[in-house]
């Protein structure tokens, strides 16, 4: 049987009592019959960002050699060797060399473990349009597994996956997501600034109550009612790098079906986590320590984690001892974490000093140094050649007497004699440096103009499959730089000021680069108890504060003109609330302060205090489910009152209406 199938547009709405099989019986520890499913896993395969550009214009990113092994391997192989009987691999860039290279490998053998289907749609935009895909299609029957394809690991999520199932099986399906956490210190070599997190969590429960990126922040403050949400003991943790690994319910696709401006994880997340008491969902952790997982997020972490593999950090998965059943993979491992793969040649003289793997084909010139390296497969070094951190990938011809630090050459690059390249430079597929060119720190050179970064380019770029061929056309009319790329030298450099403001100030292929606003540190040091909207912290700027109460305003008056009810206006108020980053506290009292002056609204500023609370008592009754869905503790009780004080110090002229609004204020709990 085919264990890889193309599920592209060809599985159906299903109903959710009956999504196919891989069901098997099994005595529960209290002899009752319990139904155990075959254990499913989610891999994205599209980082549905330009964020490897341009080097990802050729080649998708969950291809790209890693330690000579593409990337997508290691994440199946991690789900193979935990459990894993049934993944879905979605993608939208480039599906068709996703495909084939999975058609390929191992993952389709009939022998295969692990049944890998691909999905691809050229509609999938983010996270959350594949997960929605997943609810319509009614893909997963139990808890899953979710994952990015270029995520390396080897933990075993066994007890990870059992204590998820004991939380949900003993708290009613409360807790709908476990995160994968291990322990890294801060400034730790397999930690990157995008992935700096800030954890709060439950020490006896494990749920996790806060959870913020720290990257550019000065100061950090955490939301009050995490120290009132009757734990008994909270850890505030930095010590955790975030494996972008996830043990989901099915409730997960519902929840991204349910609220559509759930974009990535950390949209999701951070909607739980501020709106629990609301939808009753929790996330829990469960932090490992001595097993490996990281995401090859920007080149920085890439070179982080080829080095860990070729030094082992990643074991059992090693060069010599996995993937052996590919083509040109098999290889030997020697004293000081050197892999030699077959038909190696190596010069006289030539020293490969430590933590070097080198793909079979390739031959080494004389008196060369090469240490921290990876070169891929049919590779053509010349001598006097130094590799210091460089990730060399296939067919690529270094001339004599070049000098590579730290550095990426893609598929087929060609460098001739006497080069330097400089830390963190990038040369994308087919480029040529001429000789006796000094490649300055950070320098990107690729076949592709960055002029080309245009709406077509944009359409290009996410559709399915789409070919670059007409881009590359394009740019064959326009002039290669002899003063960057040498005189025999092809490709164009790609510059910051080719980038937008966001990407330029945000992130760069080897990590983020983040210039802090000065008058962020003023921004955080204002008081975290201030009760007052101007006073926000870290919340939304004021504008949008403002753009949200006039959404809710609107909603309401549409509400009265429609009819519609109340359930509906808690789906419009939730969604804005979403898209404005507002606080459950802030709906209160924007809420509230809406709802008071609505009378206002409709019969103007000249109301009697009588006529007032003759307006006003229906319209709190007509509204009061509405507050009953933010009203679900003391505390917000307490907001709501808050707000109420507020509004009638500013009109005072209607202070006697105040009686009649906190008899119905009572009612909302």
């Amino acid at each position: 049987r085919r264990r890889v199938t193309n599920m592209a547009g060809k599985v159906g709405k299903q109903s959710r009592g009956t999504a196919g099989s891989g069901f098997a019986n099994r005595k529960g520890p209290a002899g009752q019959e319990e139904e155990e499913q075959a254990l499913q896993a989610v891999l994205i395969a599209d980082s549905f960002s330009r964020r490897f550009f341009p080097i990802s214009k050729d080649q998708p990113r969950a291809l790209f050699p890693l330690a000579n092994v593409a990337m997508i391997d290691y994440t199946l192989e991690f789900l193979t060797a935990t459990g894993v009987q049934e993944t879905f691999v979605f993608c939208c860039w480039m599906s068709n060399k996703i495909k084939e290279h999975l058609l390929k490998s191992k993952w389709c053998r009939p022998t295969s473990p692990n049944t890998v289907h691909i999905i691809t749609s050229e509609l999938y935009r983010s996270l959350g349009d594949v997960l929605r895909d997943v609810d319509a299609k009614t893909l997963v029957r139990s808890d899953f597994l979710l994952v990015y394809g270029d995520v390396v690991s080897n933990i075993d999520v066994t007890q990870a996956l059992q204590e998820h199932r004991n939380r949900r099986k003993a708290e009613k399906n409360i807790s709908v997501m476990t995160m994968i956490f291990k322990e890294s210190s801060p400034g730790h070599r397999s930690r990157c600034k995008e992935d700096d997190v800030i954890v709060a969590v439950d020490s006896k429960s494990n749920q996790v109550l806060h959870y913020q990126k720290t990257y550019g922040l000065q100061k950090l403050q955490f939301p009050m009612n995490i120290f009132h949400s009757g734990s008994d003991e909270i850890e505030v943790r930095h010590d955790l790098l975030d494996c972008h690994i996830s043990i989901c319910s099915p409730q997960v696709a519902e929840l991204f079906t349910d609220n559509f401006d759930y974009q990535t994880r950390n949209d999701f997340v951070r909607g739980l986590l501020v709106n629990e008491e609301i939808l009753g969902n929790q996330i829990h952790m469960h932090v490992t320590g001595h097993e490996y997982g990281a995401r090859v997020s920007n080149l920085l972490m890439y070179d982080v984690v080829s080095s860990d593999i070729v030094r082992r950090w990643v074991y059992p998965l090693t060069p010599e001892m996995n993937f052996t059943d590919q083509e040109g993979q098999a290889c030997t491992h020697s004293r000081h974490n050197v892999y030699r793969g077959a038909g190696v040649s190596l010069g006289h003289g030539s020293q490969m000093v430590e933590n070097v793997l080198i793909g079979q084909g390739t031959n080494i010139g004389a008196n060369c140094h090469i240490s921290n390296s990876v070169i891929g497969n049919n590779c053509t070094i010349g001598d006097n050649v130094i590799l210091d951190r460089a990730y060399i990938w296939n067919n690529v011809c270094i001339a004599n007497n070049s000098h590579i630090k730290q550095s990426v050459l893609c598929d087929n690059v060609e460098v001739k004699e006497g080069v330097t390249l400089n830390p963190q430079c990038v040369l994308a597929f087919n480029v040529v440096i001429g000789a006796n060119v000094t490649l300055p720190e950070g320098t990107v050179v690729s076949m592709h103009h960055p002029d080309e970064e245009d709406k077509e380019d944009e359409d290009e770029f996410l559709s399915d499959d789409a070919e670059v061929s007409n881009s590359q056309a394009k740019t064959k009319l326009k002039a290669f730089s002899t003063a960057a790329v040498g005189t025999e030298g092809k490709g164009y450099i790609w510059r910051a000021s080719s980038l937008t403001e966001e990407e330029e100030l945000t992130q760069c292929l080897w990590d983020l680069e983040l210039n802090p606003d000065p008058e962020s540190d003023s921004e955080s040091e204002m008081s975290e108890g201030s009760h007052d909207l101007d006073s926000r912290g870290v919340s939304p700027e004021l504008d949008d504060v403002n753009v949200f109460q006039v959404e809710v305003l609107g909603t309401l008056q549409r509400g009265m003109e429609e009819n519609i009810g109340c359930d509906n206006l808690v789906l419009e108020i939730n969604s804005l609330k979403y898209a404005y980053n507002i606080t459950l506290k802030e709906v209160m009292q924007i809420l509230t302060k809406v709802v008071l002056e609505f009378p206002f609204q409709q019969q103007g500023p000249e109301l009697t205090a009588s006529q007032y609370s003759t307006i006003l008592t229906p319209l709190l009754k007509r509204w009061a489910p509405v507050f009953k869905n933010y009203i679900k503790r003391a505390q917000d009780h307490l907001d709501c009152l808050s707000a109420i004080e507020e509004f009638f110090l500013d009109h005072d002229s209607h202070w006697s209406a105040m009686v009649k609004v906190n008899q119905c204020a009572a009612s909302f709990t």
